[in-house]
């Protein structure tokens, strides 16, 4: 059945075509497995909270009639502004307008949130750019510029709230702007398209723009919230949108609230974090986190950007879901939260989570997949300029940029064929790791010297789980010892001088960041032979206390037929490689008809340069879960296709592309 809906009716209808109902949210309270809700375009100003789920053969499918013309938002429009002082207007809203929920006294805090918990999740936009907030009046009415911004031209633009008796009081630095004569408007929803239960699954929603809502930070440990996500579900697929402006995420294919959980961080605070993410991993065990009742989500085509924590965010409830053809920008690029869970997409728990030909720029962090990437594969994305700017600080607690990290992981987690063209590309805090065939032109950094991180003087062990082969069930729990990585096919370009860094603090942990390109950075890690002859003893049983170093000292790392140029430096242990430090390598990203293209003379500097073909065979196992390089049916892979999906021939080149040609051609 066809459900009708169109704000524009004259009459409340019953959701026929003749009388279609004027609110989403009316259809979604009486849709049935296989029915479309198809909607016309207009301005919903609502919160829709489906009520039921469809079913694998029957999915409720939910469809803007004009793509994006239906709006779906968390805003409502104010025009009753008074001049206050200078360029500051006021407005006032009765609280009851919020129910039980007001963005304008709920503050943005949670676990491994680092920022001082001073923002709100409201927001005020003008002509649907997000204004900055203060802590005080007196801020709002000078409007200096906000240094960490990435626009701090844009930074005057302020607004400041307090509550006055029953009312919420918004004053607003329009910079001489009338704000009654332009598009104002102020979040009041917390979420604009996501079920209050869990499992209502096998849900479509299709083409619709969604934006600015007053969502709360996204913890891992705890409930994660979103404009729109599936709340703890199975089988959604979130397609064609255009998704913005959420105070912190924009979509959440994440975890559940479960109040004890989350009581121990936000209240009590007497378990570290890490230990919450092992609570929540196996407390999760007995709340149906199994890959038949939750996850296989996907979301594909979509345009986010403009949100302030992530543009998708996962924790759990993302397993073997597929992220594709996304175009993710500018996140948190106002940089007025700070914690270690911001990031384009950041998700814990990626099993068998696919993210291919995505392009994601303008972002504090490209990709960050933070524990049990397991059966994670990162493929034919094209990251560029997900670096803060140089003369910008980091807001307060934020983390360092790059295009993809890898955290606290055991394996295996796939990184192929992409196109990494920021300062940074690269940081890995884990193991188990096949970096093959890729563009990299930032700094490649190997977190953690030894088996445990260091934070302040103190151990901190991070026991992270690792699950039986392409399910959630835990297999076992172990630390993250480093190595067990491949590199294999890469070209590498020393991009940017390499300049002395200065010693940083990032979330308590003191570092140099590498700006070395290249897999020197893996020195010291030994090659498998170094590595398996420490356990070949004579009576290993007797002399097992001998083997307690190497049973807890670095994995083995495998390095071959790499490219390095400009001063990119190659592991000391590897053979077969080509090592140019003469020629002058150039690599850009250019735009041609509004496509993004590399112009490049890297191909005329390869030679006869040529690599073996990668497959699932050669890459081996992932030392702790024993579990191949392989896709997530557990079929093989071979590395035969390049970034653009052409075809590699009898003779394999380092890099992501084919030939020449094709790295000529658009690149998305």
């Amino acid at each position: 059945m066809t459900i009708y809906v169109n704000c524009a009716a004259p009459l409340e209808g019953n959701g026929t075509k003749e009388r279609p109902f004027k609110r989403i949210n009316d259809a979604a309270q009486i849709a049935q497995p296989g029915d479309e809700i198809l909607v016309a375009p207009g301005v919903y100003r609502e919160y829709v909270c489906p009520k039921n789920a469809g079913t694998k053969d029957a999915r409720i499918t939910y469809k803007s009639e004009v793509p994006l013309g239906a709006v779906i938002t968390g805003a409502e429009v104010v025009k009753t502004w008074t001049k206050y002082q200078d360029n500051v207007w006021v407005c006032r809203i009765n609280n009851s307008i919020f129910g039980d929920y007001n963005p304008y006294t709920t503050l943005v805090y949670g676990d491994w949130y680092f920022a001082p918990p001073v923002r709100h999740t409201g927001a005020v936009y003008l002509n649907g750019r997000q204004l900055y907030e203060t802590e005080t009046l007196e801020e709002c009415i000078k409007a200096e510029v906000y240094a960490p911004s990435w626009e701090p031209q844009y930074s005057v633009y302020k607004w400041y709230t307090e509550q006055d008796g029953d009312e919420t009081v918004i004053y607003a630095n329009f910079q001489g702007t009338d704000p009654n004569k332009e598009n104002v408007e102020i979040n009041v929803r917390r979420n604009c398209f996501m079920p209050k239960k869990l499992y209502i699954s096998y849900i479509t929603v299709s083409g619709f723009n969604i934006n600015k809502a007053a969502t709360t930070w996204a913890p891992p440990a705890a409930y994660q919230d979103g404009m729109i996500g599936p709340h703890w579900a199975k089988g959604w697929i979130i397609e064609d949108c255009d998704i913005s402006n959420s105070k912190c995420s924009g979509i959440s294919l994440g975890k559940y609230y479960d109040p004890e959980n989350d009581h121990y961080f936000t209240v009590r605070h007497v378990k570290s974090p890490t230990q919450m993410e092992r609570d929540a991993v196996c407390r999760g065990q007995y709340h149906g986190w199994l890959k038949e009742k939750v996850g296989s989500h996907i979301v594909r085509r979509c345009h986010i950007h403009h949100c302030e924590q992530t543009g998708i965010v996962g924790r759990m409830g993302c397993v073997f879901s597929i992220i594709e053809d996304n175009h993710i920008h500018h996140i948190n690029n106002m940089q007025q939260l700070g914690g270690a869970e911001i990031s384009a997409i950041k998700f814990h728990a990626a099993i068998d989570v696919i993210f291919r030909r995505n392009h994601i720029h303008h972002s504090t962090m490209g990709i960050w997949c933070d524990w049990q990437a397991q059966g994670t594969r990162i493929t034919q994305n094209l990251l560029h300029d997900n670096t803060t700017p140089d003369n910008t600080p980091m807001a307060q607690g934020s983390m360092m940029s790059q295009d993809i990290f890898i955290e606290v992981g055991h394996g295996p987690t796939l990184i192929d064929n992409n196109i990494m063209l920021s300062k940074a590309a690269v940081r890995f805090a884990t193991q188990g790791v096949a970096l093959v065939h890729n563009l990299i032109l930032g700094s490649f950094t190997a977190v953690g010297g030894g088996t445990d991180r260091v934070a302040n003087g103190k151990n901190q062990p991070r026991y992270t789980p690792y699950h039986i082969r392409h399910r959630t069930e835990v297999a076992g729990f172990m630390i993250i010892l480093h190595g067990d990585d491949r590199f294999y096919n890469n070209i590498f370009v020393q991009n940017w001088p390499v300049e002395e860094a200065e010693e940083k603090v990032d979330m308590g942990f003191k570092m140099r960041d590498n700006q070395v390109v290249g897999t020197s950075v893996f020195d010291e890690y030994p090659t498998y032979d170094e590595w398996v002859k420490n356990f070949e003893l004579d009576n290993p049983y007797p002399e097992m206390h001998k083997m307690q170093d190497f049973h807890f000292g670095h994995l083995p790392v495998w390095v071959d037929g790499n490219a390095y140029f400009n001063g990119a430096v190659q592991n000391k242990n590897e053979k077969n490689c080509l090592v140019d430090k003469d020629s002058k390598v150039y690599v850009r990203l250019v735009e041609k008809d509004g496509k993004p293209v590399l112009e490049t003379n890297l191909y005329e500097f390869l030679g006869d340069f040529k690599a073996g073909m990668i497959n699932s065979d050669i890459l081996g196992l992932a030392f702790e879960p024993e579990q191949r390089f392989e896709n997530p049916d557990g079929s093989a892979i071979t590395f035969d296709r390049d970034y653009l999906g052409e075809h590699r021939g009898l003779g394999v080149l380092p890099g992501p592309f084919a030939s020449a040609e094709d790295a000529g051609k658009i690149l998305w």
